[in-house]
């Protein structure tokens, strides 16, 4: 059985991945800042918890983070990084996190561990998507797609802010395999925004992350009118942790990116899929315009992703019927 190094293991995207690997068989190492959320992880996949081991990695962008997590493991899984979009130190709680935790876990794995070959970093269509070029018609991205953003762009506010940390930490991956010439793969994983049930623990709907609490918001009646979109690609995070296993065991996924979509939504669509599957919910949940068609917008091309790893993609109303009876439970 082989170990994996699943980073920032109490985070949403990680407790899906860190269950996929167990389910898969892998034992699983994961890091997290406390013994506090170290508990809470155990807790969340107790059924497997002769596979499951815990390192704590206090701060992710400190000098050696990683240095002892990542010995005698055969693999790392890298999905510790900061999803924030109302950052006030973008250095501080963005770029620092983002770009240092991911060099320092490359530079970790090879100082400290000649048996690491393949580590999967969970990147974000925030590194391909190009922002000034708005709803992008008819455009289709792929992996050749590099978000233009530059350092002096990036502290213009705090969204484009949070793309640019993921830019600038894909970046800084790649530089490192072509500067340092690893024993290990770098593979990266790019999902637009990643919607679907909530696994990891949360003490309170308060305690949402922040794409779960995108949904919620919709159904808790703080929202009144529907939501005008920012982003407008999702894909569902049981698929983004299947991707995680698929990069990580197939050949042909080295040194390659990996666009993960499902499809263009609108808030509508989340509204009308709400009211329709939850009556109890409609009078929380904004009506808005039933049926109003998503306006013409980009799209993202996955048939790398669907060839070489594999992939298929659950509908969007699946994802929003299984995240609210997620929050229901909560």
């Amino acid at each position: 059985m082989a170990t994996v190094l699943v980073t920032g293991a109490s985070g949403f995207i990680a407790a899906h991945v860190v269950a996929a690997f167990l389910r898969n068989g892998y034992n699983v190492r994961g890091t997290v800042r406390s013994e506090k959320s170290a508990a809470e992880v155990r807790q969340t996949h107790a059924d497997y918890a002769s596979q499951l081991s815990i390192s704590i990695v206090p701060d992710i962008a400190a000098p050696h983070a990683f240095d002892e997590a990542v010995k005698g493991v055969n693999g790392i899984i890298h999905t510790a990084s900061p999803f924030v979009l109302n950052a006030n130190d973008y250095e501080k709680e963005l770029f620092q996190p983002a770009i240092q935790g991911t060099t320092s876990i490359l530079k970790a794995a090879q100082e400290h561990n000649p048996d690491v070959r393949r580590v999967v970093i969970t990147g974000s269509f925030a590194s391909v998507l190009d922002p000034s070029k708005g709803l992008r018609p008819g455009y289709v991205y792929t992996e050749a797609d590099w978000n233009p953003v530059t350092v002096e762009e990036a502290g213009t506010n705090g969204s484009i802010a949070y793309l640019a940390s993921k830019t600038f930490a894909e970046q800084a991956a790649w530089k490192y395999v072509k500067d340092n010439k690893p024993n290990f793969s770098v593979t990266t994983l790019l999902p637009p925004m990643v919607f679907g049930p909530v696994v990891h623990h949360v003490k309170d709907v308060d305690s949402l992350n922040t794409s779960s609490a995108d949904i919620y918001r919709l159904i808790n009646g703080s929202e009144t009118e529907v939501p005008v979109n920012a982003f407008w690609a999702f894909v569902d995070v049981r698929d983004v942790a299947a991707a995680h296993v698929l990069a990580f065991e197939k050949p042909e996924a080295a040194g390659q990116r990996y666009l993960l979509y499902t499809s263009p939504y609108s808030y509508q669509q989340f509204c009308d899929i709400i009211r329709e599957k939850f009556p109890q919910l409609r009078e929380t949940t904004p009506m808005g315009t039933p049926g109003a068609p998503i306006p013409p917008v980009y799209t993202l091309d996955t048939s790398k992703a669907v060839q070489q790893l594999g992939m298929k993609f659950r509908p969007l109303e699946e994802t929003i019927v299984d995240t609210v009876e997620s929050f229901l439970k909560i």
